[in-house]
């Protein structure tokens, strides 16, 4: 890419953060980030975050996600937030610097669980996108690979999972091995998700570890 066109591109960004109402609102309420607000409109259509929810959130950074959970929880001792990115520090939230996709990282995130499983988990991760369609695409394999193994070691029977997907190659397959590890999926676009982004959230509830069919919904 050219000088120019990187400097019109990030121009670009700049006009369209700064008409953005959900970037005006996070900076007026003191969000981390606009995607406090996806989470926030998730939540309150499907209730995943009662006060006794014990939650583990995948690519924290910058930790708005985290924020509202913390908020929300008894204890944000109940919380623990990873990111392969250095995150400011949400008060009394564990947070794990790493890959996840690293096995150690994942390790280190079931040690301090301990024996006690979660209720929710949270995936905002994405992979840095190359613009080499099979290599982005391997990548997204990869990251929704590690949070169903993560699941399958940490997260309680009938527990739930939020994970971001991409409308690519890759989404029909996620949905169906989810829709063999919960008894239901809902794909969820959230209004504070851009209109033109390919992003878009797969929600599964009632988790179990087999490979029985679940149901999709809506």
């Amino acid at each position: 890419m050219t000088t120019g066109r990187r400097r019109r591109k990030s121009d670009n960004w700049r006009r369209r953060q700064k008409k953005d109402p959900y970037v005006r609102k996070a900076r007026a309420g003191g969000a981390r980030a606009r995607s406090f607000f996806k989470l926030e409109q998730i939540d309150r259509k499907f209730r995943l975050v009662r006060p006794s929810t014990r939650v583990v959130d995948l690519g924290s950074a910058p930790g708005s996600w985290t924020q509202y959970v913390a908020e929300r929880v008894s204890s944000p001792a109940q919380v623990v937030a990873v990111d392969r990115l250095a995150m400011d520090p949400v008060p009394g939230v564990h947070f794990v610097q790493g890959d996840f996709t690293d096995s150690g990282v994942s390790d280190d995130v079931l040690a301090w669980l301990g024996d006690s499983p979660v209720d929710l988990v949270l995936s905002d991760m994405a992979p840095n996108i190359t613009g080499i369609r099979a290599t982005d695409e391997a990548r997204a394999e990869e990251i929704q690979e590690a949070v169903m193994d993560f699941c399958d070691r940490a997260l309680r029977p009938g527990g739930t999972l939020l994970t971001k997907l991409f409308e690519d190659g890759t989404a029909s397959g996620i949905r169906r091995v989810m829709g063999m590890r919960f008894d239901r999926t809902v794909t969820v676009k959230p209004d504070a998700s851009r209109a033109e982004s390919r992003e878009f959230y797969l929600l599964g509830r009632g988790f179990f570890s087999g490979t029985a069919t679940g149901k999709e919904g809506d």
